[in-house]
């Protein structure tokens, strides 16, 4: 049973990293290569950005999922 809840867990958190990162795009008005998402890059990469595309996905989804808990005031 724990496996489990541990699994849905890991899924709504990453629905929820999606929904955050939606959330983000339309309040940017979808401007991904404007001033907020150029300076989120630099803090969150500066020099050594992931290559592969794979590597970058997983990277946003992790931000996604980390504003996700903290608008929701949760622990990882």
């Amino acid at each position: 049973m724990t496996r489990l809840r541990a699994a849905i867990d890991g899924l709504l958190e990453l629905l929820g990293g999606a929904y955050q990162l939606l959330r983000l795009a339309v309040l940017t008005r979808f401007r991904l290569r404007g001033a907020y998402w150029q300076w989120r890059w630099h803090t969150a990469f500066g020099r050594g950005a992931p290559l592969t595309r794979t590597a970058r996905l997983r990277a946003a989804l992790d931000y996604g999922k980390w504003v996700h808990r903290m608008r929701r005031g949760t622990r990882p």
